[in-house]
């Protein structure tokens, strides 16, 4: 298999970057992404970790 020599002004027609602004679907998924650790955080770790700190897991009797 051999490689193929190109230029860099031919490489350049894949590149097509306009600038480096964020797309909004992006800044939407990462909105929704923080939501949910937000969501899960309050739901779930909190009162896990709460449960934990008041009672803590003791060894089971013998």
């Amino acid at each position: 298999m051999a490689v193929e020599q190109t230029t860099a002004e031919q490489e350049h027609i894949h590149h097509t970057y306009i600038g480096n602004v964020i797309p909004w679907y992006v800044r939407l998924i990462w909105l929704l992404f923080w939501i949910f650790v937000i969501y899960y955080g309050i739901t779930y770790f909190l009162p896990a970790i709460q449960q934990d700190l008041i009672e803590p897991s003791l060894p089971p009797a013998r």
